[in-house]
């Protein structure tokens, strides 16, 4: 079974990341650079090791050119 300290809320917000990252054709270096972060950043990002806040998410939006809607599990 699968542990995680993270509510469903997170882990839908990193799979549409990990989702609109491949619809864009984009590799995570790819992304970092385009941020000016490390390729770390996105991956501990996308593992949901590390938090973002509204600001870090409208980047990803811009870059993945998604609104925040998408990101953001709005029912249930």
């Amino acid at each position: 079974m699968d542990k995680t300290i993270f509510s469903k809320e997170h882990k839908y917000l990193i799979d549409q990341l990990k989702n609109a990252r491949a619809e864009a054709g984009l590799e995570q270096k790819q992304v970092a650079v385009l941020l000016g972060k490390t390729q770390s950043y996105v991956s501990k990002i996308e593992s949901g090791q590390r938090r973002i806040d509204i600001v870090q998410l409208k980047a990803f939006a811009k870059i993945y050119k998604k609104t925040i809607d998408y990101f953001i599990k709005t029912n249930g």
